[in-house]
């Protein structure tokens, strides 16, 4: 019986042995390295880290992990803007709206000649869809969208008296305005703070773990109460660049990020430094931006203008 016993216990504990050796095994490989160059970007960084998922994160840390992100994107991105062309309200909230389904790029070489024809909502209001459709061709959906625009400028002649609101409840009674557009007008044209959750920044903030919300909506109001309101604007700029840039959808370049050390989702992409910076698109990679007449400070960042429609 004793022998018996003995035998048992220790085919137990050696069951308990190899359990466990699995299980840190499994937990070794699982890890993740961020390379020293990726993380020599981010002052302060070590030169490698093994980021994990915040498991557990409690609240108080992920708004401290979040406001660092947004730091640290603030010095990468100090030039950050509105990647849309314009001069006043009314042509941002019609290129906003034209944005749709297709790149900021396309929208500013195609604004120059609609604003050149129709400088006014009124103008636009009173166009002719099938001189209007001509123009917005390049856009795609160009039935679609020059119904949209027509509308969107009866309606601030009708009810705002030809003025681009201010307010986010005027906004988006407009035709073909909802929370994002009015967001991006409030922020860019009138200075009042806003979070634009355009699907870069939902695919960011998501793999960033700040929310595991999926609702436009919802996101919003999840990362907006991670930061100041003063941010919701810059935020959402520094976010977006980076989602264009650095942080792709199909290939992310993990190896090049300056936030890899704090991202949870690190290893999704290229990892070698080299092969991620054949990745970055912009002016880090060393290409025309998306603005035809980007802000001063864009250019002084070593940023080039995006070549007028037909120019390449």
């Amino acid at each position: 019986m004793k022998k018996a016993a003995a035998k048992k216990a220790a085919t137990k504990a050696a069951k308990t042995a190899v359990k466990k050796s699995s299980v840190k095994k499994a937990a070794v490989k699982k890890a993740v390295v961020a390379p020293k160059k990726a993380t020599a970007a981010v002052k302060g960084a070590p030169a490698a880290k093994t980021v994990a998922p915040p498991k557990g994160e409690s609240h108080t840390a992920l708004v401290r992990r979040a406001r660092r992100i947004n730091r640290e994107l603030a010095e990468v991105y100090p030039y950050a803007h509105p990647e849309l062309d314009f001069e006043n309200p009314f042509q941002l909230i019609v290129a906003t709206v034209l944005s749709a389904q297709t790149t900021d790029l396309r929208v500013n070489q195609t604004t120059p000649a609609l604003f050149a024809k129709y400088p006014t909502p009124e103008d636009l209001a009173a166009a002719n869809p099938e001189e209007v459709e001509e123009i917005l061709r390049p856009t795609g959906f160009f039935r679609a969208k020059t119904k949209s625009v027509i509308g969107l400028s009866k309606g601030i002649v009708e009810q705002f008296g030809g003025e681009v609101p201010g307010r986010l409840e005027d906004l988006v009674k407009l035709p073909g305005v909802g929370r994002k557009t009015a967001f991006v007008v409030l922020g860019n044209a009138f200075g009042r703070p806003g979070i634009t959750v355009d699907t870069h920044f939902q695919r960011l903030v998501r793999r960033w773990q700040w929310t595991a919300e999926t609702d436009p909506d919802k996101i919003e109001a999840a990362v907006g109460a991670l930061f100041p309101k003063s941010d919701w604007t810059d935020l959402s700029h520094h976010v977006i660049w980076h989602g264009r840039r650095i942080c792709h959808a199909r290939k992310p370049a993990c190896g090049a990020c300056p936030i890899a050390p704090l991202c949870p989702a690190y290893g999704e992409g290229e990892t070698d430094p080299e092969k991620a910076k054949k990745l970055l698109k912009y002016e880090k990679g060393g290409f025309p931006g998306q603005r035809l007449n980007p802000p001063q400070s864009y250019l002084d960042a070593g940023g080039r203008p995006a070549p007028p429609l037909g120019a390449g």
